[in-house]
């Protein structure tokens, strides 16, 4: 009688077991809304600029050495370079309200800290292998986006041969100003861009000097990644690049869209 007992004992766990197993294998996925998490995380938006409604950030692609005399400056041929991609994290955003300085604070680590004013481009629909001349259609809007850059980091890790998120990927490394949708404001092709810290320009170009066209970097990214809404594509730097310090003060500009002020703290 006790092995019996015993047997149904062993059965009965196993059967629970498994049903437990079976129970957490649905909604524990990438995909699911519907799954239950052990605590939140806070999710990064960007305000839509017309509207009370957010943009929820999934991914933020970058585009490296996009301009050609920022290539150059780089060390780089941008006749015989495809273009390459990297990504920051979600949470790495930082938004900068129009019409008033936004602090952001010096990062650790580094002794070289460098500002990159750049066009963004954000996406309500995804897809693979999107044609060229259907990228447009899956941009919601537009911002002017701070790629900001541990640049000591990033060379030294280069030079080692070794991966240099840690000189692109880290808190507040992000800054962006609102969301302005197409419908409203259009697309970008062509327009002044520039950087000035401390009322002095370092940075100026026009978009239409982007080697790759916002609609190109499109089709390239979905060639190696499935893109989604709320994915977010800083679209590359004009040349001159350059350190800022606590006390500094970014003022970014697009023609279109309102200037970014930033402090470094």
């Amino acid at each position: 009688m006790e092995k019996i007992n015993r047997r149904g004992v062993l059965q009965t766990a196993g059967a629970m077991a498994m049903g437990a197993i079976a129970g957490c294998a649905v909604p524990v996925t990438a995909n699911s809304s519907r799954a239950k998490t052990i605590f939140d995380v806070p999710q990064a938006t960007i305000p839509i600029v017309g509207t009370s409604e957010q943009f929820p950030v999934r991914r933020i692609y970058c585009i490296g050495r996009n301009y050609a005399a920022h290539a150059r400056e780089m060390g780089s041929d941008p006749t015989r370079e495809p273009p390459f991609f990297f990504q920051k994290p979600s949470d790495a955003v930082q938004f900068v309200a129009p019409g008033q300085t936004t602090d952001h604070p010096y990062p650790p680590l580094t002794k070289n800290y460098h500002y990159e004013i750049e066009l963004v481009a954000a996406l309500n629909k995804g897809g693979r292998n999107i044609p060229v001349d259907q990228a447009l259609q899956h941009v919601f809007g537009y911002a002017v986006g701070l790629d900001m850059t541990r640049r000591d980091l990033q060379r030294g890790m280069g030079e080692q041969k070794k991966p240099w998120e840690i000189g692109k990927s880290f808190d507040h490394s992000a800054p962006i100003g609102p969301l302005h949708p197409v419908a409203q404001i259009g697309h970008f092709t062509k327009g002044n861009i520039w950087l000035k810290v401390n009322g002095q320009t370092r940075q100026q170009a026009d978009l239409s000097q982007m080697i790759w066209s916002v609609a190109e970097q499109i089709s390239k990214l979905s060639e190696a990644f499935e893109l989604m809404p709320g994915d977010i594509i800083y679209s590359g730097t004009p040349e001159n690049v350059g350190p800022v310090v606590p006390g500094d003060v970014m003022e970014g500009h697009i023609d279109g869209l309102p200037n970014l002020l930033v402090k470094v703290v």
